[in-house]
């Protein structure tokens, strides 16, 4: 006697499905296609360019002159110094600005009494560059890695904590009264409603405090260090060094491209219910 339901046959059909998915190869969608085509459109036009003389290959040397600096460094172990003195400024930096800034704007987010007492606050406070900070940074914590790291944290901060405000604020009231509606309690409503939905917001937030905290560091590095991919461009602007000077400012657009990317594949996982 068959006893298989459609329930059964559509566990089976949706497990054989699933099996088929995982079994094929990850095909690049159209839009990486036309990402990379546009990398590549770049890449082309910055070694033709200096090469038939449209830009001045003094100034601007082809990519070829620029690759062969950054292998010459890369072999020398000039590259890895310079690129982990600034890793070690900047993520400690960024480390701190996503441990306070992500729980002060949940925080502040859902209390608008408190928005409202301390936004004159941080509306000033926002404002106020931390590139004019960095006397101040430097007076109070010295030369050394302290000031760097508190000059990455406060220019990566804000956009983390403002962001983080943002999301709490956005959430739809829709949304919050199903959660209340269905029985979920002060915390679970948090967990559950405002939390996930507050994600997007957050992660924007934090690639653009990435950025910012990239930004605040070379020009941090460019007064005030010894070591650094900062430091670097601007020594070798000093030396007349121009293809060093260039391969260092690759290997800073790598990193921050790098750092976006991830940024962006961390979000995509975490917010799934957007597509679901």
């Amino acid at each position: 006697m068959n006893t298989t339901t459609y329930d059964d046959a559509a566990d089976v059909h949706g497990e054989a499905q699933r099996k088929r998915h995982l079994s094929l190869p990850k095909v690049p969608s159209r839009k990486v296609w036309r990402g990379l085509l546009g990398i590549l459109a770049l890449l082309v036009l910055w070694q033709a360019l200096p090469e038939i003389g449209v830009l001045d290959p003094l100034f601007v040397p082809p990519l070829s002159k620029v690759l062969a600096a950054l292998w010459q460094m890369a072999s020398n172990g000039q590259l890895w110094l310079h690129t982990s003195s600034s890793l070690s400024r900047v993520l400690p930096g960024l480390a701190l600005a996503l441990l306070l800034g992500i729980p002060a704007g949940l925080f502040v987010g859902t209390s608008k009494a408190l928005r409202e007492t301390i936004g004159p606050v941080l509306e000033i406070l926002r404002n106020t560059s931390a590139l004019a900070l960095l006397p101040v940074f430097t007076l109070l914590l010295g030369i050394g890695q302290s000031s760097k790291v508190a000059m990455v944290f406060y220019a990566a901060v804000w956009p983390i904590f403002l962001g983080t405000i943002n999301g709490v604020q956005g959430v739809d009231p829709l949304w919050l009264k199903a959660g209340r509606s269905m029985g979920l309690s002060r915390q679970g409503l948090f967990l559950r409603v405002i939390l996930p939905a507050s994600l997007p917001s957050i992660f924007t937030g934090v690639r653009l405090a990435s950025a910012a905290a990239l930004l605040v560091l070379v020009a941090a590095e460019m007064v005030g260090a010894r070591a650094g991919l900062g430091y670097l461009v601007n020594a070798a602007q000093l030396d007349f060094d121009i293809p060093q000077m260039y391969a260092a400012i690759f290997v800073l657009s790598v990193i921050g491209g790098g750092v976006n990317f991830l940024l962006q594949r961390v979000e995509s996982s975490l917010t799934r219910w957007k597509s679901a």
